[in-house]
């Protein structure tokens, strides 16, 4: 596939995106969830490589199913009462937020996330945690808070902070990672839609700087990381920016990551959720410990030097980038200190 064939399939993959989160008919809302789909799966498999083929089926075969429950929902209902009283009925904004859960990848109904990103490259891995979560949330917010909903988050919450513990694939380990954080999103949906994309331009930003690392060294599996830490002792601008990242995605005080979910935590308090206050920073105690070994482990631990994965970020024609994103990391973290103290 040549660089004009996916800027096209990009285009496409936006404008879906737009079309559902602008559109005021659940049939508009549908259109834009399929154009997303069709518009990702050709990227999903632009080379020949059978996992990539793999996974594109497996997540056709998920969004497919999702998206024909919302048809079949949406059109029974749409017949029958206005759009309003539809918002308000309790089974059948469950079976419609069942299906957006399904396509977030958020517990009970994960269990397809991990397996599809561990087999698509980097730049697509990028898309799924973060652009094609945008249109299923947006949806949930229009719906009325039910107890289901504290289900949702409570599982995603348990499934993405013990998922991830003995995860060895980095593209596991923040799939298992997403799902933690879409148990977040989902408790800032209870108080204001902007609480929620707030928390999601943050999570995106973080994201997006550790995936940029990855893909321009070519990593996928926590050993790589540790032999290159390993083999770069004196790159310490390579070594902050993990260390910055990773402890910013765990939601560590003071680092950037931290910032939406002490704001959600602010919110949670004035509504008396203590249980699920409580419940949410267990399993974030969790998580900030499986990225605090694997930070820790790759700057202490020895390992015998290996030339194939040796890494020189001068060469690197996106080191200026990576340097621009966690300096944009750095500035917001200030902020972050100047709004807590």
């Amino acid at each position: 596939m040549n660089s004009s064939q996916k800027f096209i399939f990009r285009f496409l993959l936006v404008l879906g995106t737009l079309m559902t989160i602008s559109s005021s008919s659940w049939i508009g809302m549908w259109m834009g969830l399929e154009l997303n789909l069709l518009s990702f799966i050709p990227l999903m498999i632009t080379s020949n490589n059978l996992n990539h083929t793999e996974a594109a089926i497996k997540y056709f075969l998920i969004q497919a199913f999702a998206s024909m429950v919302f048809l079949f929902i949406s059109i029974i209902y749409i017949l029958k009462i206005s759009l309003i009283n539809f918002m308000q009925l309790s089974y059948e904004s469950l079976i419609i937020n069942s299906s957006m859960m399904l396509k977030l990848g958020a517990a009970p109904f994960h269990f397809w996330l991990p397996e599809v990103i561990k087999n698509i490259s980097w730049s697509n891995s990028l898309i799924l945690l973060t652009w094609q979560k945008l249109a299923p949330l947006t949806i949930i917010s229009y719906f009325s808070i039910d107890k289901t909903l504290i289900v949702f988050i409570i599982m995603s919450s348990m499934v993405g902070a013990l998922g991830g513990l003995n995860q060895t694939s980095l593209q596991k380990l923040l799939a298992y990672s997403s799902i933690n954080h879409i148990g977040w999103m989902l408790t800032a949906e209870i108080h204001s839609n902007y609480l929620w994309i707030n928390y999601f331009i943050i999570y995106a930003i973080i994201n997006f700087s550790i995936i940029i690392l990855f893909k321009n060294l070519n990593m996928f599996n926590i050993n790589q990381l540790f032999f290159m830490m390993n083999s770069n002792n004196k790159n310490l601008m390579l070594k902050s920016f993990f260390f910055i990242n990773f402890l910013s995605l765990g939601g560590l005080p003071p680092f950037l990551g931290f910032l939406p979910k002490w704001l959600v935590i602010e919110h949670l308090m004035k509504t008396n959720y203590l249980f699920l206050i409580f419940f949410m920073i267990m399993m974030n105690l969790i998580t900030l410990f499986f990225y605090i070994r694997l930070t820790m482990s790759a700057f202490s631990l020895n390992y015998p030097s290996m030339k194939w994965n040796f890494v020189n970020l001068k060469n690197s024609k996106n080191l200026y980038f990576m340097i621009f994103m966690n300096f944009l990391n750095i500035i917001l973290f200030s902020l972050t200190l100047i709004l807590i103290y």
